[in-house]
């Protein structure tokens, strides 16, 4: 007669994650846990040329998206001859920021999903492509003969949860043997727009990553989102792609032989 035995279901990642530590991240930041109490995913936010951190924070924190911790990072370098606050990212951002929420704080790559305005757009979809084509090298690197004919030694299993990019082209032409499975929402204002694209930008995104989708933003008008027309695909979007944690208390029915 079988018997069955009903235990709590552990989850080993934190509800609650620890805020972020300024003698790991070397630049200021903003951090807000989520609203809910449930830290489940990660929204990091990258600044335009010339900004700071402060009033992406506020926006990632008035956007109140669910089990969505937000954090904003100012960039490193300021921009030479100006006396108030604007600092750039170029070269590139510090990879270091994300081995400190991976490893110290417990957030799965797969929960982190990066915003990037202009610059902070090209160096979020640029970094991105970076670290998948480290995870790659890594991943090939560790391949037994025996495996390699194997599904599992085709790719590495985790990437980072998404990327948009409003207004921020990739640089590079990514030449990689398997494209990146992060999903990219590109958002961007065509020609007459000063801010247009290049005509062939779309086509570098599709060589980089798997899963590419497009918003074309109003020509007439600069600048980040500034409608609800605007921010809903970019909602539509994170609702598509930010993960939610399972309720509290969940059980796992294991079944056995009384003898």
């Amino acid at each position: 007669m079988s018997e069955y035995h009903v235990r709590e279901s552990p989850n080993t990642v934190p509800k609650v994650k620890a805020k972020p530590k300024n003698t790991c991240i070397l630049t200021p930041f903003s951090y807000w846990p989520s609203d809910d109490g449930t830290d489940e995913n990660l929204l990091i936010l990258l600044h335009g040329l010339g900004d700071t951190q402060v009033p992406f924070g506020k926006l990632g924190h008035s956007l109140k998206l669910p089990q969505t911790a937000v954090l904003a990072l100012r960039a490193s370098e300021q921009i030479p001859y100006l006396y108030e606050d604007a600092y750039q990212w170029y070269p590139s951002f510090d990879a270091l920021v994300v081995n400190h929420l991976t490893d110290d704080l417990q957030w799965p790559l797969d929960r982190l999903h990066l915003f990037g305005f202009a610059q902070g757009g090209s160096v979020a979809a640029e970094f991105a492509i970076l670290r998948w084509k480290e995870q790659l090298q890594a991943h090939r690197s560790a391949i037994t003969p025996s495996e390699s004919t194997s599904e599992s030694a085709k790719a590495p299993s985790s990437s980072l949860g998404s990327i948009v990019t409003v207004s921020g082209p990739l640089l590079s032409h990514p030449t990689l043997s398997s494209p990146s499975p992060t999903p990219i929402l590109v958002a961007h204002r065509p020609s007459p727009s000063e801010e247009a694209f290049r005509p062939d930008a779309l086509k570098s995104f599709q060589r980089g990553f798997k899963s590419v989708t497009e918003v074309k933003l109003n020509a007439n008008r600069q600048g980040m989102p500034a409608s609800r027309d605007e921010w809903e695909p970019i909602m539509r979007f994170w609702s598509e792609h930010l993960s939610r944690r399972k309720q509290e208390g969940l059980y796992e029915v294991m079944s056995g032989t009384s003898g």
